[in-house]
């Protein structure tokens, strides 16, 4: 017993005065962990539920109807997210700082990877439809409004350049009347008075003057429809930004976009250019040609000739009114816009990059406590690591030289126990 009692005090003796810094950090770390311990499941439901709340509010722009069944639908999926969030990230947090080998952490990686995907799937998108879902709808209703002016402005010009064909069929118009007043003086076939180049002219003159007198009627009307639509746009405009739900609001959008959309398909109607394109066609195609009233053969045969270049230059103006008119048809024709009413959480996804933020919050609020499993990871790593590179005397705490000292003092009374026994035994009677 003395034997041992002085290894012992050697041992005692041989240890260094100051503990190995390695060992006092095991034991930091230690108790850090024990602390943390003590509310990290808290803080882990409390993540939870508020990415429930928030699913729950998501899912609710998306389910159609309302009453009891619509908020027990909600509040059943959003429980139901929250647990399987918990439950998924406790798992982790508890499983993957326990694993020592390369193998069993990659395999426990890809889990976390393939749950982080479907809790994004199932909480996060309608995490940040609730955080900026009102938002998003706003800004498709302001694009819409966007492309609703570009379609109002483009049908608008298509209508003015048709507008500006006037001028061509006055300039063609005027210059017939012209030829027509020549040949009353006698100018182009030597015959002055009303003859029968005269009436050609004067037919001419009189089918210009009428398309001409058309196409100015239309010019109010064009007026008009665009004045009205840019007042929808106005409507429009105020509909996206103005306090109130933004349902309300989209229902309201929808009828001025029915609207406009009717107005500026009448805007293209009103335009002119395919009409002056036709009659530019039929110029030379409806000539009635009069009989020649000549008093002589040579009379006759001047008008005749008169006539043929008045219908070779009335070839060329129809040519040139045609080409003018085409040139017209041709622009780019205005876009067809369809308003689609979308739901806050479609509206979230299609117009993802305008709300970065958000998305970054409601992803963040579900997938937070990965880096919480990775922190423990590292710290346990550590531990594990300290604890095989310090001695034992110098990884026992006080409590366990304490129970060591007790356990080795018990050891040597079994012993002394044992000899006394034994001596006793081997004694010889008397």
């Amino acid at each position: 017993m003395n034997d041992r009692t002085d290894d012992r005090d050697k041992v005692e003796h041989s240890r260094p005065a100051q503990p190995d810094p390695r060992a006092r950090m095991v034991h930091e770390l230690e108790g850090h962990l024990g602390i943390l311990d003590t509310f990290t499941g808290a803080a882990l439901g409390v993540l939870a539920v508020a990415s429930g709340i928030y699913t729950y509010l998501g899912v609710q722009s998306l389910l159609d109807g309302d009453g009891a069944m619509q908020a027990f639908a909600a509040i059943a999926y959003s429980v139901a997210v929250s647990t399987g969030i918990f439950v998924f990230w406790s798992y982790l947090m508890r499983l993957f700082p326990a694993m020592r080998s390369a193998r069993s952490r990659a395999g426990l990686l890809a889990a976390m990877g393939l749950g982080s995907l479907a809790i994004v799937a199932m909480s996060s998108w309608l995490n940040a439809a609730a955080l900026a879902g009102g938002a998003a709808v706003e800004q498709h209703l302001a694009e819409t409004v966007q492309d609703y002016q570009a379609a109002l402005e483009r049908a608008n010009e298509n209508a003015l350049a048709a507008q500006g064909l006037q001028r061509d069929v006055a300039r063609v118009q005027q210059s017939f009347a012209d030829l027509s007043e020549q040949e009353a003086s006698g100018g182009l076939s030597g015959l002055a008075g009303r003859g029968a180049v005269f009436r050609v002219l004067r037919q001419k003159s009189e089918e210009l003057s009428a398309l001409e007198q058309q196409i100015a009627a239309q010019s109010p009307l064009v007026d008009a429809a665009f004045t009205e639509g840019n007042a929808i746009l106005s409507r429009m405009r105020a509909l996206t930004v103005e306090p109130g739900p933004v349902e309300t609001r989209a229902v309201e959008f929808s009828e001025e976009a029915v609207q406009l959309a009717g107005l500026i398909a009448r805007l293209r109607q009103l335009s002119v250019a395919p009409l002056v394109e036709r009659a530019a066609q039929d110029l030379t195609a409806s000539v009635v040609l009069p009989e020649l009233d000549g008093g002589s053969e040579t009379s006759r045969l001047a008008q005749g000739t008169t006539i043929a270049s008045v219908l070779d230059v009335l070839a060329q103006r129809a040519t040139t009114l045609e080409s003018a008119a085409a040139q017209v048809i041709a622009l780019p024709a205005p876009a067809e816009i369809t308003y689609t009413p979308l739901s806050p959480a479609d509206a979230v996804i299609r117009y993802a990059g305008n709300f970065v933020p958000s998305w970054a919050g409601a992803i963040a609020i579900d997938l937070l406590p990965a880096v919480m499993v990775l922190i423990l990871a590292v710290t346990q790593g550590a531990i594990r690591s300290g604890r095989e590179a310090v001695p034992i005397e110098d990884r026992m705490t006080v409590s366990e030289l304490r129970a060591a000292l007790a356990a080795a003092r018990d050891v040597d009374e079994a012993l002394a126990e044992g000899r006394v026994s034994a001596t006793r035994e081997g004694a010889p009677d008397v």
